[in-house]
């Protein structure tokens, strides 16, 4: 399907293209297979200044929106899911900064994020606060001209690799998710430290880490947005970056159905390539309806997220779910046309589905999104 991409949408897509397959698909089962994190790949991503997309043209960036975002995430998701995740986690990151930065931090942090010279990450997830953003324990005292952290995030993408990290904490605990502040913090800073590279099911090359906060000082003029904005700039950053997820996930989908069309073609049963037989020929043409559908509902978010419109959750939330069950129901069906190689980590299948998981569950599990799409219906109306 065509979609009257710009010149530049077009170099985009083509400049991702051409780095999955000449840095990512080469050595993506070698990625997976040890859990590295792809830092020479990210480097080339920043040359290629793809991170420039996130961010506008007064801070050294491209000034596209999240429809191009949504391009680009696509693409390298492609190639390889922990790719795409590490570089839209940077992403991710830097939203919040985006949303409610002063200009004094704006000019500080941003050049250097679009530059890809250095890596953002987003810290709200907790053992005891995933879903539930009112139950973070993590606490920003006030103490003079600083705010001391103390406390454990889990689970953050990017943690360890990153320089840059939003991360949310209670400045007032009284006050529940009232009380919740986003504060930057930067790598290195005393009493900031990382815990153990979790060993994940899928996108293994993507790192994930605890982050862990002892006594952590950090200028005042760290603050985003004030005391107790934290929520409001967490549900702002997803309204944006949830479509992005999506991205992945149709991304990953396609590459599944790829490799189960080609590999139809050539694998004979009875005399014949599978590819004839009718059953095939409708699992091929569901995968690709369904590609097609959560292709055009993500783009569609993206796009009414570009145009300034406000209320966006429903739609934002709607594309993560959609495309995100879409991609588990596809790779589990490239899967099947593979038959018993398709179990086989010699074939490329059993990995997108292993990645695909993750898009039903970060920013947002697809049961919590359900209850987030009918409680603005119930609000607002079907619309």
């Amino acid at each position: 399907m065509k979609y009257l991409l710009t010149e530049e949408q077009k170099m985009i897509v083509d400049i991702c293209r051409q780095i999955v397959a000449e840095r990512i698909v080469p050595v993506r089962a070698e990625l997976d297979e040890e859990g590295t994190f792809p830092r020479e790949i990210i480097n080339e991503i920043g040359k290629s200044d793809l991170f420039r997309i996130f961010i506008p043209e007064e801070y050294e960036g491209m000034g596209t929106g999240i429809f191009e975002v949504c391009l680009a995430t696509e693409e390298l998701s492609r190639g390889d899911l922990s790719v795409a995740t590490s570089y839209a986690a940077s992403g991710l990151g830097l939203i919040p900064i985006l949303v409610a930065g002063s200009e004094e931090q704006k000019k500080k942090y941003l050049p250097q994020l679009a530059s890809g010279s250095k890596l953002a990450a987003f810290g709200l997830t907790e053992a005891e606060a995933g879903s539930d953003a009112g139950s973070i324990r993590t606490t920003a005292s006030k103490d003079g001209d600083f705010y001391i952290l103390n406390g454990t995030k889990q689970w953050i993408t990017n943690g360890g690799e990153a320089d840059i990290y939003t991360i949310f904490a209670m400045t007032n605990p009284e006050k529940g998710v009232r009380g919740a502040s986003a504060i930057i913090v930067e790598k290195g800073t005393a009493g900031f430290e990382f815990g153990k590279k979790e060993d994940k099911m899928g996108i293994r090359a993507s790192a994930t880490r605890e982050l862990i906060f002892t006594d952590c000082r950090v200028p005042k003029e760290n603050m985003l947005g004030g005391e107790g904005m934290g929520f409001i700039i967490a549900m702002k950053t997803f309204d944006q970056s949830r479509p992005a997820v999506g991205a992945q996930a149709v991304g990953v989908a396609q590459a599944a159905l790829e490799e189960a069309l080609n590999y139809s073609k050539v694998r004979k049963q009875f005399g014949t390539a599978i590819s004839s037989f009718q059953a095939i020929q409708h699992m091929l043409a569901d995968m690709a309806t369904n590609i097609e559908a959560a292709r055009a509902l993500v783009y569609h978010a993206a796009k009414v997220i570009d145009s300034g419109e406000k209320n966006v959750t429903r739609l934002s939330s709607m594309s993560k779910i959609f495309a995100s069950d879409m991609a588990m129901k596809v790779t589990n069906d490239a899967i099947q046309i593979f038959g018993g190689y398709g179990f086989m980590k010699e074939y490329p299948v059993e990995k997108m589905m292993r990645d695909a998981k993750i898009t039903q569950i970060y920013e947002g599990t697809n049961q919590i999104l359900r209850n987030v799409v009918a409680l603005d219906m119930i609000k607002r109306g079907v619309l």
